[in-house]
């Protein structure tokens, strides 16, 4: 079915900081609502946006179309309170839908912090998309601490098109994590969820980011796996017979492993470690 695409004018942009995000962010930020991605494991299905919504996770996108001019309104609001502001972009979608192309509400996003920048800007995506952007992001990483994390669960296809059969393909991604920090943005790569993934996978990913962000269904979800138990995540892996990879210390080992690639400063696990600071890379 066609994703059905909506314009909405928000009432605000920023979102206070909570549950997973209160480890560092102040604020969430989120141009669209719904996902045109529509993961299968996504956390988001199993929250009020989604679960008050007739239309099926992934088969509609809300466009906040005035998303740029409501940011610049409650980052001065913020600033003349002398608060910090600390953005992750996005928790509840992805800032780069495939509709992004044409709309540029996170462009225009950009373009404003340009003018009312945050202290600090994590872009969380999937999409190649965000290269695009990459005139605004060298000029923005001039003005406050700027991290882009590219979402890379796993380096197989297979697993992308089992779980995530309409993300945009694992080597666009890893393309752009390269081009990105060529040009002098820290980058991060989410293996999150991590998915099953072949030994080589560390190797992909070294000299194209700065730090490596690992977690998983059953600690990731913010609910310590019961969203991810009532979307049917454990059934899935025992029926594709990857049991091993839903294991309860598969954190730990994931952890353990990418360690023998990497130094342990580029190396952060699930919520406690999911804010940037000055030992994890940044450049």
């Amino acid at each position: 079915m066609p994703t059905i695409y909506s314009d909405k004018q928000a009432k605000t942009i920023l979102s206070r900081a909570s549950g997973y995000l209160d480890t560092g962010f102040t604020h969430s930020l989120n141009p669209y609502s719904g996902c045109a991605f529509a993961c299968r494991y996504c956390y988001v299905r199993e929250m009020p946006v989604q679960t008050f919504k007739d239309e099926p996770w992934g088969d509609w996108v809300e466009r906040k179309t005035n998303a740029a001019e409501l940011y610049v309104q409650e980052v001065r609001r913020l600033r003349r309170k002398n608060e910090p502001v600390r953005l992750f972009m996005s928790s509840a979608t992805d800032p780069y839908q495939p509709i992004e192309r044409e709309a540029k509400l996170t462009r225009q996003l950009l373009e404003a912090m340009l003018d009312a920048p945050p202290d600090f800007l994590q872009i969380q995506t999937r999409s190649p998309l965000v290269g695009r952007d990459l005139d605004l992001l060298i000029l923005l990483n001039g003005q406050c601490q700027l991290l882009v994390s590219l979402t890379v669960e796993t380096d197989r296809e297979d697993m992308k098109r089992l779980f995530a059969p309409h993300a945009p393909a694992i080597q666009q991604r890893l393309k752009t994590l390269t081009a990105l920090h060529d040009a002098g943005i820290t980058t991060q790569a989410a293996l999150s969820p991590v998915l099953p993934f072949t030994p080589a996978f560390p190797e992909l990913l070294q000299g194209i980011v700065d730090r490596i962000w690992i977690d998983t269904l059953r600690i990731g979800d913010g609910t310590m796996g019961r969203r991810s138990k009532r979307l049917g995540m454990p059934e899935l892996f025992a029926q594709e017979g990857l049991e091993a990879w839903y294991a309860e210390d598969i954190h730990l080992r994931i952890d353990r492993y990418f360690r023998k690639f990497f130094p342990d400063q580029m190396i952060r696990l699930s919520k406690t470690e999911a804010y940037p600071d000055e030992t994890s890379g940044s450049r």
